[in-house]
């Protein structure tokens, strides 16, 4: 059965790199340089959003591995029959004012299939804005964690919401290399959705 990508991760002892990839990969790797003694902070981030990843790396690799959330597997399409598609929906409750109810009942396909298209029309209208809004946050979460510390930060901080590329790479020359080097890629797929947007 095939399974979802794991996410993209990227690992920092202190501000150098260790590893990019997928999230086994990059735990293996982790787990390998914390077992070879080394000393600074570890912080596992995860690329699409730039979240930390917690993981608790006691035992062996094999058994840090196997504490990890399962993967979701992706079912395989099933032969279709007559009737309606399974379609995955989730139930659960919505509180709405007495008229908002009023006006779902009087529409076709009841409520929640109003619902249903409701949400996918807010998607495709705002998906572009809404891509850069996270893009941006990404980037903020990456240099609160790892950048707070370093001269510059505060206006390396303002000339990435002013979209100042130059100043931004200015104010970041100095900075560790793999630090600035990620942070710089974030940045610029940051810009790039804003511009789309």
């Amino acid at each position: 059965m095939p399974y979802r990508d794991s996410p993209v991760c990227s690992a920092f002892i202190g501000n150098r790199l260790i590893a990019e990839g997928a999230l086994p990969d990059v735990i293996r790797a982790a787990k390998q340089a914390l077992d070879a003694g080394a000393r600074d902070s570890l912080l596992i981030f995860d690329d699409r959003d730039s979240r930390q990843i917690e993981v608790d790396f006691r035992g062996t690799e094999h058994q840090v591995l196997a504490r990890l959330p399962q993967v979701e597997a992706v079912p395989e399409p099933a032969a279709r029959g007559p009737g309606r598609p399974k379609l995955g929906v989730v139930p659960r409750e919505v509180t709405l004012l007495p008229r908002h109810w009023d006006w779902l009942g009087q529409q076709p396909g009841g409520a929640s299939a109003v619902l249903r298209r409701l949400v996918e029309q807010a998607l495709r209208g705002h998906g572009a804005k809404d891509r850069a809004r996270h893009a941006m946050e990404a980037v903020d979460r990456f240099m609160l964690a790892m950048t707070g510390d370093f001269s510059g930060h505060e206006e390396a901080s303002r000339a990435f919401y002013r979209r100042d590329r130059e100043r931004f790479i200015t104010l970041t020359e100095p900075w560790p290399v793999d630090v600035r080097d990620h942070l710089r890629r974030l940045a610029a797929d940051a810009w790039d959705e804003a511009g789309a947007s």
